[in-house]
């Protein structure tokens, strides 16, 4: 009997130490769930607010729709922008994702010619041609 009391005793701590050790992995999980989906993603929205506050007019921008565009005015939460020579659209300023630098790469490189699918380029030796 003495010998029954012990492995009772040995199996009501296995399984308050199995509890507290699932516990604890659901606490570890959730502290892995924040630091890698939900502070990133705050963070994300912080520099969003706070680019979407520094817009003046004369900048470019692009939307969260991928329009680009040059602020031509500010008014409160909307902005007006030029996406054409001539053409105005009214957006919200919660709408503009990213603020383009002045100098940008894109604006400055050639544009190169895309070969489509199945296109064969100019150089390429035709399928009726035969080797020597």
């Amino acid at each position: 009997m003495g010998n029954m009391h012990l492995v009772l005793a040995a199996a009501k701590s296995t399984s308050k130490a199995s509890s507290y050790t699932s516990i604890l992995v659901i606490a570890v999980l959730f502290g892995a769930v924040y630091l890698l989906l939900i502070r990133p993603q705050r963070n994300r929205q912080r520099k969003a607010q706070q680019t979407q506050g520094e817009i003046l007019p004369g900048q470019r921008i692009t939307t969260t729709a991928g329009i680009y565009g040059t602020v031509t005015a500010v008014d409160g939460q909307d902005l007006e922008i030029e996406i054409a020579p001539g053409v105005e659209i009214r957006i919200l300023r919660r709408a503009v994702m990213n603020i383009v630098p002045e100098e940008s790469p894109e604006d400055d490189a050639p544009a190169e010619p895309e070969t489509g699918f199945g296109e064969k380029p100019a150089d390429d030796w035709d399928s009726t041609d035969q080797n020597p």
